[in-house]
């Protein structure tokens, strides 16, 4: 099936992927939504997101970004998500009425700005530090603290989780595709939550399951695709974003 857009819609042209967190947070959002944009992997391990040709399009030179045709770039995985579900509402994974946006937004804050930020920086600190001293200023002596502090609020988002299963009660969300993604990524380099907790634990192995959580880990790319912005992939105009 092919979502009905059009170029005065801004349909989605190319996604620029990457292998990191928020990268995975949008493909797996794309994913539940049974979506497929054309995409391109920008290597940030070589620091292709640090060069002129990403710039170009991306000023922040963080991934992942979304070329419109017309030539607008979106940058920020929660602001492309926001314009996804805008384009294609269903399955609403932010919500279809305002009372249902309002909590899915309230619930992602929380995460992003109590637990992300401080998994995220405390990588860069730490384990990350060889990756990112020359490309970002590094504060390797802060890492242990926030650490610490995402522990803390990883339990605190525990204690205000209802009966749930999902972080809004019985709707999946964008909240919980991004803590799934965050936490699972603690745990690959060093971060792992307590799984012993009343309510998070169940729920991460209840996100675990989903098909799009091993799935989201593959490069959209991946399979004979460009892997970098200077070589793109051809695809049809008038139909590139699918269902």
């Amino acid at each position: 099936m092919h979502a009905e857009l059009s170029p005065e819609t801004g349909w989605p042209k190319l996604l620029f992927d990457a292998a990191s967190p928020a990268p995975r947070c949008l493909r797996m959002f794309l994913l539940e939504k049974g979506l497929r944009v054309p995409s391109v992997t920008v290597n940030v391990l070589k620091g292709e997101n640090r060069q002129t040709a990403y710039l170009t399009r991306n000023p922040a030179g963080q991934t992942p970004a979304l070329e419109l045709e017309g030539g607008t770039v979106l940058g920020e995985a929660v602001a492309i998500a926001e314009y996804i579900e805008e384009l294609h509402p269903e399955p609403a994974l932010i919500g279809n009425t305002p009372l249902n946006r309002a909590q899915t937004r309230m619930w992602w804050r929380r995460v992003e700005l109590n637990v992300t930020e401080f998994i995220h920086n405390a990588y860069h600190y730490a384990e990350g530090i060889r990756r990112f001293e020359g490309r970002i200023p590094v504060v390797p002596e802060a890492a242990g603290g926030l650490k610490r502090v995402a522990q803390d609020r990883i339990a605190w988002l525990d204690a205000m989780m209802g009966d749930g299963p999902f972080l809004c009660g019985d709707r999946f969300t964008a909240a919980d595709i991004w803590l799934y993604v965050w936490l699972d990524f603690g745990n690959d380099v060093g971060q792992p939550f307590d799984r012993r907790l009343l309510r998070l634990g169940p729920w991460f192995d209840l996100m675990q399951a989903r098909a799009s959580a091993p799935q989201s880990r593959e490069l959209f790319a991946s399979h004979g695709a460009a892997s970098s912005p200077e070589h793109e992939p051809v695809w049809p105009r008038g139909g590139p974003f699918t269902a």
